[in-house]
């Protein structure tokens, strides 16, 4: 599934999906990664380098918040991401707004495809 469609189709979700899981629980960059890894089974398999903008423009957004914390046992500190207010909102408005659109764009294909008719 690397060919340009599939591309653009994961391009237009990773916000929503990093959004949605920072809503379920604060986390880590790293811990996000491997989260859209896990959970997607492999299909959402990123670099830091496509996953940190994603977070910094969530944060400027006011949709997460940021603060450096010191797990249990960790000398260097990491950086956590926790939903605000209006990012749970958010979450929420883009949920409904992805309900609708597979819905809609699934009705095209009801009855199924047919060559040539």
């Amino acid at each position: 599934m690397d060919d340009r469609f599939s591309q653009q189709l994961k391009k237009g979700v990773l916000e929503m999906l990093v959004l949605r899981l920072i809503a379920e629980k604060p986390a880590y960059g790293y811990e996000l990664l491997s989260l859209l890894k896990e959970r997607s089974g492999g299909l959402f398999t990123l670099k830091e380098g496509t996953l940190y903008p994603i977070l910094y423009r969530l944060e400027d957004d006011k949709m997460i918040t940021a603060a450096w914390s010191k797990g249990e046992g960790r000398i260097s500190p990491k950086k956590i991401y926790s939903v605000t207010d209006e990012g749970r909102r958010e979450t929420l408005r883009q949920h409904k707004i992805w309900h609708e659109f597979t819905m809609t764009v699934g009705d095209f294909f009801k009855g199924g495809l047919s060559d040539g008719e």
